[in-house]
């Protein structure tokens, strides 16, 4: 992990078109401003993790659970 100092109104750049800036700094909290393109999804990382949480839920749903298609083909026309 690198770590970096920056102080109020200084950034990082990430690759060539992601810029973090440190906006406000108070106690023990530090307000960041991200420019991105709109293609790169920013999300803190409880929500990043909630995401992915569902995610696999919906990726364990069973196959059992969607109902047959059976009566609906007409096995005398399959090829």
């Amino acid at each position: 992990m690198l770590i970096l100092a920056r102080r109020t109104n200084e950034s990082i750049v990430i690759g060539d078109e992601i810029e973090v800036s440190v906006v406000d700094i108070k106690g023990d909290q530090v307000k960041l401003g991200i420019k991105a393109p709109r293609a790169v999804k920013v999300y803190r990382r409880e929500v990043f993790e909630a995401i992915q949480e569902e995610n696999r839920k919906a990726a364990e749903t069973a196959t059992g659970e969607l109902p047959s298609l059976d009566e609906y083909i007409d096995k005398d026309t399959e090829s």
